[in-house]
């Protein structure tokens, strides 16, 4: 089963897609497509929902305010999730991720970067 955006599938944004395997299309339980850039989907657990959520951050070439802008609306829908659901939270950072020591104990020697990025550092 697919859920996306658009009314038709030749405008589908493939940003903001879901692919549910047909055995568990039955566990679906809500899917909200917030923005262009961010959406979810609750699916039944055994013991508790599980919350997945998709989204596409901004470039780091993209304003200041419309990267702030991305985090908020995040923050804001992360929120209000209850606090028992399970959340796993995936997609497109546009994070560079350098060879800088501190993330040597993750990603060892190896990286496509010289230097990080702003985006998904703090």
């Amino acid at each position: 089963m697919i859920f996306f955006t658009g009314k038709e599938m030749k405008t589908i944004d493939w940003e903001q897609v879901f692919l549910v395997y047909r055995r568990i299309v039955s566990a679906v339980k809500r899917v909200e497509f917030v923005s262009d850039r961010l959406s979810y989907i609750v699916l039944r657990g055994r013991w508790c929902n599980i919350i997945v959520v998709n989204v596409h951050a901004p470039s780091e070439e993209k304003s200041d305010e419309s990267k702030d802008s991305f985090y908020e609306e995040l923050e804001h829908v992360f929120d209000h999730f209850p606090k028992y659901h399970t959340k796993m939270l995936l997609g497109e950072f546009n994070a560079k991720v350098g060879i800088e020591n501190i993330f040597k104990p993750t990603i060892g020697q190896e990286s496509l970067h010289q230097d990080s990025n702003d985006n998904g550092v703090s």
